[in-house]
């Protein structure tokens, strides 16, 4: 294992990794409602060593190639970035899962069912143009300059703290529950990712 190419993926991918983006915040928020996180944290990791690996390899030059494909991947994503925005303000406006107890407090959300929060983590993960910007492209790309027998650990680096990433946003989340046991805090926290989502969906639209 050459350790030094290691950590020139590891540290470049917890550079870029550590933002509150769209998929992260999806991330926080189910960890937060402890629902189905392990599936999340699974799906998440694995999607981004897929990604890290391909762009490594050499696949992002496949990407320079075919632009048009990319604009066509960016477009659905930002699509789908801005309907999630618009539902999570929503959310913050008229609340609709977060009904007051008679203490104040809000009641225990319903049990989500698992193949949509499935297909919500795919989409976030594979209609999300910031994962391939980060995942395929920059450490693609700066793995493509390592050395060829160092690409590997480079490549491992990289996954090793994306999946360290998502197991401690997932389940560290579940440290803010008590926080969110007012309806309150769940408004704010929707209209925090609804504001995010929509802002980083504007600035990539161009």
């Amino acid at each position: 294992m050459n350790w030094i190419a290691f950590s020139h993926g590891a540290a470049l991918c917890a550079s870029l990794i550590v933002t509150i983006g769209a998929q992260n915040a999806f991330v926080l928020r189910q960890g937060i409602m402890c629902s189905h996180v392990g599936k999340i944290v699974l799906l998440c990791a694995l999607s981004d060593m897929i990604l890290i690996g391909a762009g490594v390899g050499g696949a992002s030059v496949l990407v320079e190639r075919y632009p048009t494909f990319v604009h066509a991947v960016l477009y659905v994503g930002l699509a789908y970035l801005a309907w999630f925005g618009i539902n999570a303000l929503r959310r913050a406006f008229r609340p609709h899962h977060d009904a007051l107890d008679a203490d104040g407090t809000a009641a225990a959300p319903p049990v989500q069912r698992a193949w949509p929060i499935v297909l919500m983590t795919l989409a976030f993960t594979w209609l999300n143009p910031h994962v391939y910007l980060d995942t395929f492209l920059l450490i693609g790309t700066a793995g493509a300059r390592e050395p060829a027998g160092a690409r590997l650990a480079f490549a491992i680096g990289a996954m090793t703290v994306s999946a360290l990433w998502f197991l401690g946003l997932g389940y560290g989340a579940r440290l803010l529950a008590p926080w969110f046991k007012r309806a309150v805090a769940w408004r704010v926290l929707d209209g925090a990712i609804g504001s995010m989502v929509l802002f980083l969906a504007a600035v990539q639209l161009r």
